[in-house]
């Protein structure tokens, strides 16, 4: 399994908001964890953080969330939509809204929402979305996107636990999934449609990149 690369993704993503600036991490405990670590009160939003290992994946509540390593797409983005804290819901939606479109689109398959955060495939669990908010004082409030997908899992890599009512895109294919070709497809969908969503929105647009 190829590793995803920062080059290559920002070259295919061009100039865009969410996306603006990536990190590939090998490792973390989860990408949420690492969009607050490096979060600061002057951070502009559409910094996008990609692990190819978490460690500690979360889920909806405080449920765990398998990520087997260099298999599927785990990353979190870093917003501030111009909205009151009350309002989080709608970020949720929006993520899970998005990820289930591309998902239909870009492979053909029947995606459906199971309220509030996951995307399922028939009966068996695809994706979800972890959407937190922190209240910040005199610029709009910090919010992290997390969205997980299952990519090129086999059902080997599922817990025992798990593995009943979870698939990955590989093998509901047949087939192996580029994983770099559908982030890039994923993060454009989901700027597109933060854009239409949020539309009142700070930040510039300058991209940048960074390894760690």
């Amino acid at each position: 399994m190829s590793a995803l690369s920062v080059a290559r993704l920002r070259a295919r993503l061009g100039k865009q908001n969410i996306g603006r600036e990536i990190i590939v991490l090998e490792e973390t405990t989860s990408t949420n964890d690492a969009i607050l670590r490096r979060a600061m009160p002057d951070t502009p939003e559409g910094l996008v953080i990609f692990a190819e290992l978490q460690t500690a994946g979360r889920g909806q509540r405080s449920n765990v969330w398998e990520s087997a390593a260099n298999k599927g797409l785990w990353f979190s983005i870093l917003l501030r939509p111009k909205i009151d804290i009350g309002e989080s819901a709608r970020l949720s939606r929006w993520a899970i809204d998005a990820v289930a479109a591309a998902i239909q689109r870009e492979f053909g398959l029947t995606a459906t929402i199971k309220p509030p955060n996951d995307v399922y495939v028939g009966d068996k669990k695809l994706a979800g979305v972890l959407v937190e908010m922190r209240a910040q004082q005199n610029t709009p409030h910090l919010v992290i996107a997390g969205i997980g997908v299952n990519v090129n899992h086999s059902a080997e890599d599922f817990s025992d636990a798990v593995r009943p009512r979870a698939a990955s895109l590989s093998m509901l294919l047949g087939r192996e999934v580029d994983r770099e070709m559908f982030a890039v497809e994923l993060l454009r969908d989901l700027d597109r449609s933060y854009a239409a969503t949020f539309a009142d929105r700070g930040g510039s647009s300058s991209p940048s990149s960074m390894v760690t």
